[in-house]
């Protein structure tokens, strides 16, 4: 059910947002202004590969998982996109189709902006187009960064570095140690193997390599950093 109404929580996310809150004041009110917001279940359909762009879209709350299909019908899961992180844009852009598919993954809010409007704050706000272009030189150096790390460090190191980052995106506090964080976004060990073009059965033998040096430890509802310091090291190394 939509509900036209961000939380105070989800406005958070979304002006606290590193592209976002970079923005003038007047463009983000024109942003914020012409958005609706829209609400999905876990797992619920938010965009399928093959429709046509119709709104740039924002999390809110939750997670997105942008995903495609394998050839035998598989789904692999590319990435996830956490609150605070605009995303649709190229395909306004170039005028093509969505190239993956996007689900709710756990409780999930977006905040959508119509093509439409999109383009009219492009208009009004040259601003924007400075702003975008700088928002797609990071994704593109985020995606050479993730190839040069998948070609050059083992699967220790980009798995210590995958842990660092939803620990930074999704991290609270564990309620038995404040020193502990305890990673919310849930993923099944299947689903972390997907990011980092691994097979379960390693990443599952890395995790209990890292849980014997306390650096995380392996609970039934996910994963708990125990220290950070340790997973860095980890991270640096290419041994």
């Amino acid at each position: 059910m939509d509900d036209p109404i961000l939380t105070i929580e989800e406005r958070e996310a979304i002006n606290s947002g590193r592209w976002f809150s970079s923005l003038s004041p007047s463009l983000r009110h024109d942003i914020l202004r012409c958005a609706y917001v829209k609400r999905y279940k876990d797992g619920e359909l938010i965009a399928a590969r093959g429709d046509p762009p119709e709104q740039w879209i924002a999390c809110a709350r939750g997670a997105v998982r942008v995903s495609s299909t394998s050839l035998s019908g598989k789904q692999i899961t590319l990435t996830y996109v956490e609150p605070g992180i605009w995303f649709g844009d190229v395909a306004i852009f170039d005028g093509d189709r969505r190239t993956h598919d996007a689900y709710a993954h756990g409780d999930t809010t977006i905040l959508c902006v119509a093509k439409a409007d999109f383009r009219k704050i492009l208009s009004n706000h040259v601003e924007l187009y400075e702003a975008m272009l700088r928002l797609h030189a990071r994704r593109i150096r985020q995606l050479f960064g993730l190839v040069e790390d998948l070609n050059t460090l083992p699967l220790r190191a980009r798995l210590a570095k995958q842990l660092l980052h939803l620990v930074r995106s999704y991290g609270v506090p564990s309620l038995s140690n404040g020193q502990e964080m305890r990673i919310s976004l849930q993923l099944a060990q299947e689903e972390l193997a997907q990011l980092l073009g691994a097979s379960r059965q390693r990443v599952n033998q890395e995790l209990k390599a890292m849980e014997r040096e306390e650096a995380i430890r392996i609970e039934p509802g996910g994963l708990v950093v125990r220290d950070r310091d340790a997973l860095l090291r980890i991270s640096e190394s290419d041994n």
